[in-house]
């Protein structure tokens, strides 16, 4: 179990979550997620804050964090995998020949009706004007944490 202290807070101890209002917008909490070690490119955390749920992912040394809602039917859009958009290949002479992934745009699916989603936009794969809601990821003192 993580632990750590907030030394901005009056609060002391925090298990598991710790919450701090360093460098945080008015009303906003930077929740820990890890260690900045503990997190290897291709990972993703899903932390919780009150009633919210956020995935932060790290993908090619940036770190992508969205609310773990899907704009479908409200399924745990962070808790499915991460695959390369699906490319289709076509002949010379234009018949479909078969489907690969491109590993340059990673997409979140999620796990209840596979609803993709860009990994750096959260846009709808299908439809741009949808996205899932972004949060900031702040990188401090060897820790990660989410704007909440």
């Amino acid at each position: 179990m993580l632990q750590s202290i907030c030394d901005g807070c009056t609060s002391g101890l925090v298990v598991n979550v710790a919450i701090c209002h360093q460098g945080a917008e008015a009303g906003m909490t930077q929740v820990f997620v890890c260690k900045d070690t503990e997190m290897k490119d291709g990972d993703v955390r899903i932390v919780r804050q009150d009633k919210t749920e956020v995935g932060v992912y790290r993908h090619a040394g940036s770190y992508y964090a969205y609310r773990n809602h899907c704009l479908h039917q409200g399924g745990p859009a962070c808790e499915g995998i991460i695959r390369g958009k699906v490319v289709d290949l076509y002949a010379p002479d234009k018949t479909f020949v078969a489907q690969t992934y491109d590993n340059d745009e990673p997409h979140i699916i999620c796990p209840w009706h596979g609803w993709e989603y860009k990994l750096k936009t959260g846009e709808c794969a299908p439809d741009p004007k949808l996205r899932l809601r972004k949060y900031e990821v702040v990188q401090r003192e060897g820790g990660i944490y989410v704007v909440i």
